[in-house]
């Protein structure tokens, strides 16, 4: 309610370089608009009446409709602005509204998580609110809104930047565990080995990532000049290649790390069962250790994807691409809807792989693994 109240709902300027007037959601309310006044007071009601199944459901379901409403209602008030002689006019999310929406998220999970919601319950509450923003968006419901108009002007280049960016994350990660998986199998059967590799891992984590493609263009350069095929083949102090390399450093820690302790927590009277049943070495790794450690080295895995999901927006300053390019080119111009164009798929991204680790470690448990 403060949120709403002292932040504004969109801000209405008359063209894309001024920051524009504040408009919050009490200003708007009038006809239909009410209805979201009602939803909000019950919400706030329902907050407080205690934690029935009954008012947890209409705690979610008041909380998916305010969700979606306020979208709906800053989209049709950016065609009123349109409509009322200013064509030039642009209408930006506001403050106001990005915090309604994280409050908004935080009583969904907050409510879903007292429930105790499956995950089936969870998909569908998320497809509840994720349908009707998808529709408003197709449907060219939102197409007024300065954020469209900006994704309007790049449709062309947009989606191979999206593309560009998860061909980074990509090519890092499988970098990363190409080396990651085995520098932990090593960490963990050779103690040596991890004395000497975790304070370098870490200090390369301390480094800042600008600093770090700093010192990376230097010897790409060096080694694409003294090899031409390396540099035929993409090798060079800027674009792909240091953002890669960069990202597939930051990442290796907690791969490393995630392996290590993944294969350390395998009970030894486990491996010991599978020593009497006479498993090989390779059965043993294979058939008992690898199941057992999978769910804590998928982990490792996890927070290294959404690192690197986030990291690779960097990678534009050095001419990789990708959703940072667009991000920077609108900090450079002023211009925050051009910016929020880069950073909220990278957002949504962020959660999609979130999420998907999340499935794979529930899939790989203890239960899972034994086939249960």
């Amino acid at each position: 309610m403060w949120a709403l109240w002292a932040l504004p709902l969109v801000r209405v300027a008359p063209n894309r370089l001024v920051s524009g007037e504040a408009v919050s959601f009490f200003a708007l309310l009038q006809g239909p608009v009410w209805g979201l006044a009602v939803l909000l007071v019950g919400l706030l009601v329902l907050s407080l009446a205690g934690p029935r199944r009954l008012y947890l459901w209409l705690t979610v379901a008041a909380a998916s409709l305010l969700a979606v409403g306020f979208a709906v209602l800053a989209a049709n008030h950016a065609i009123q602005v349109v409509q009322a002689s200013a064509p030039f006019a642009r209408t930006a999310l506001g403050s106001g509204l990005w915090l309604a929406w994280l409050l908004l998220g935080l009583v969904l999970a907050d409510a879903l998580q007292a429930l105790r919601a499956g995950r089936l319950a969870r998909v569908g509450v998320a497809m509840a609110v994720m349908l009707p923003l998808a529709y408003l968006l197709a449907s060219g419901g939102a197409d007024e809104l300065s954020i469209m108009k900006e994704y309007a002007n790049r449709r062309d280049e947009y989606w191979g930047v999206i593309a560009r960016h998860c061909q980074i994350v990509t090519l890092a990660l499988l970098f990363t565990l190409a080396i990651g998986l085995p520098l932990g199998w090593a960490a963990h059967h050779y103690g040596r080995v991890g004395r000497v590799m975790f304070p370098l891992l870490n200090i390369i984590q301390t480094i800042p990532s600008i600093a770090l493609f700093g010192l990376l263009m230097a010897p790409l350069a060096w080694l694409a000049a003294s090899w031409p095929t390396l540099g035929r083949a993409g090798i060079s102090g800027v674009g792909l290649a240091p953002g890669v390399l960069a990202l597939t450093l930051y990442s290796l820690l907690p791969v490393v790390r995630g392996t290590l302790t993944g294969f350390a927590q395998v009970p030894s009277a486990v491996t010991q069962a599978a020593q009497g049943l006479g498993f090989t070495p390779a059965q043993l790794f294979w058939q008992a250790q690898v199941p057992l450690a999978l769910p804590v080295v998928l982990s490792g895995v996890r927070i290294a994807s959404i690192q690197a999901v986030g990291l690779a927006a960097v990678t534009a300053l050095i001419g990789a691409g990708g959703l940072g390019s667009l991000m920077f080119e609108g900090l450079f111009s002023s211009a925050q809807d051009l910016v929020l164009l880069g950073v909220v798929p990278i957002v949504v991204l962020g959660v999609v792989v979130d999420g998907l680790f999340k499935l794979l470690i529930d899939q790989a448990g203890p239960a899972n693994a034994h086939g249960e």
